[in-house]
């Protein structure tokens, strides 16, 4: 069956970096558009970044305002896994990370909290 299973999680200071991974297994992972969502503390789920498939050319990558700029989505459809580098993190970057996959392969649409997803891996960012 599909499972996603994130790691990488920690606690770290301010400014500081995490990479994130998600191991993918159950389906064809270089055929599906993939994200990253996080949730907060006390606060809904909030989409963080999309990647394609990347089967054919490099994958392309968009990201929510809040995490441009220091935030790298990539993936290794070789060893289907999913990576989120976070850098220069703030204590607004506390959350569970989760990655998500599309319902369906080759074809994007926004994230939507229906979508399958993992059971998550901690950030926390304090000094």
């Amino acid at each position: 069956q599909v499972q996603l299973v994130e790691s990488g999680g920690d606690w770290v200071q301010p400014g500081g970096s995490l990479r994130l991974s998600c191991a993918a297994s159950g389906f064809t992972f270089s055929r599906y558009w993939m994200f990253w969502v996080r949730q907060a503390p006390g606060k809904g789920l909030e989409w963080v970044s999309t990647i394609s498939p990347g089967e054919d050319h490099a994958a392309a990558t968009y990201y929510a305002k809040a995490v441009e700029g220091r935030f790298t989505s990539s993936r290794d459809n070789t060893k289907n896994t999913l990576y989120l580098q976070l850098n220069s993190l703030t204590s607004e970057d506390t959350a569970v990370y989760y990655c998500s996959k599309h319902p369906k392969e080759r074809t994007f649409t926004p994230w939507e909290p229906r979508f399958f997803r993992g059971q998550g891996t901690r950030v926390t960012v304090s000094s």
